[in-house]
């Protein structure tokens, strides 16, 4: 039997009810985490919940950019189980898909909301948890390719993926102190519920879209690969990194696409 690599850690999993949120629900627990699953789609969190057939796993209703309800999750979590060891901030929207000439602000703003304030509630809220109990915890937030450079995703969701990586390098300066650590994954372009839904595509379409233009050949992204490298950061394994953005992009974000030089 392989080693379970969050054996007894508590972790909290924002927006698990699909796609990346989901497969890493279900990786944490294949790990030996216990996890509280949190979400606002209320049926679907509940449905991957029982489909674990598992004591280990609970679901609570969260939407983030609610700071109360952020807080009475964490606070649900602690009574429960007597502290939080991982935080996993991975709840977001892709927001409008306009140009920024029509852009609609008051869709920019509920994109920064759940996007950015959302995983600021989070952290703060968890990370006060894990130091009142004084644990060595792991926050991992999800940002996106667009954290790194313009024009791969719409305006509000690649500022609000900026914000966060800078979320991620602020908090880490201050929660290094305490023990804990705070990183993020950047995926580039994943088949989830979101992405599908948002640019009316089924998943193989979003597939072969991202494959199109990708660095890295032969291989399809998945929302296991991100799921894995959340797993990396929430293990012991990577004990002293801390404030560090793991892009899985197959190379995306490093490679001039306007030329090729051999």
């Amino acid at each position: 039997m392989s080693k379970l690599r969050l054996d007894g850690k508590v972790a909290l999993i924002t927006g698990a009810a699909s796609g990346i949120g989901e497969e890493t629900v279900r990786l944490f627990i294949e790990h030996g985490a216990i996890v509280v699953g949190a979400d606002v789609q209320d049926e679907l969190g509940q449905k991957v919940i029982q489909s674990l057939n598992t004591d280990k796993a609970t679901y609570h209703h969260c939407d983030v950019r609610d700071e109360k309800q952020v807080e009475e999750t964490v606070n649900f979590i602690v009574s429960k189980y007597g502290k939080i060891d991982v935080l996993f901030s991975n709840a977001g929207i892709i927001g409008p898909l306009t140009g920024i000439l029509e852009l609609d602000i008051q869709g920019f703003d509920n994109t920064m909301a759940t996007n950015v304030r959302g995983v600021a509630a989070t952290i703060k809220h968890a990370g006060r948890a894990m130091v009142e109990k004084r644990t060595r915890g792991s926050i991992i937030c999800t940002t996106s390719v667009a954290s790194s450079i313009g024009g791969a995703g719409p305006h509000a969701y690649t500022v609000s993926k900026h914000a966060v990586l800078g979320l991620v390098r602020t908090a880490c300066s201050e929660l290094g102190g305490f023990g804990i650590r705070v990183n993020s994954v950047s995926p580039f372009g994943v088949a989830t519920p979101l992405s599908c839904k948002a640019y009316d595509l089924e998943p193989d379409q979003v597939e072969a879209n991202t494959s199109c233009v990708s660095n890295l050949k032969g291989v399809v992204l998945k929302t296991r690969h991100v799921a894995e490298a959340a797993l990396f950061f929430a293990s012991d394994e990577s004990g002293y990194i801390s404030g560090h953005n793991l892009v899985i992009d197959g190379g995306f974000t490093v490679v001039n696409h306007s030329y090729s030089a051999v």
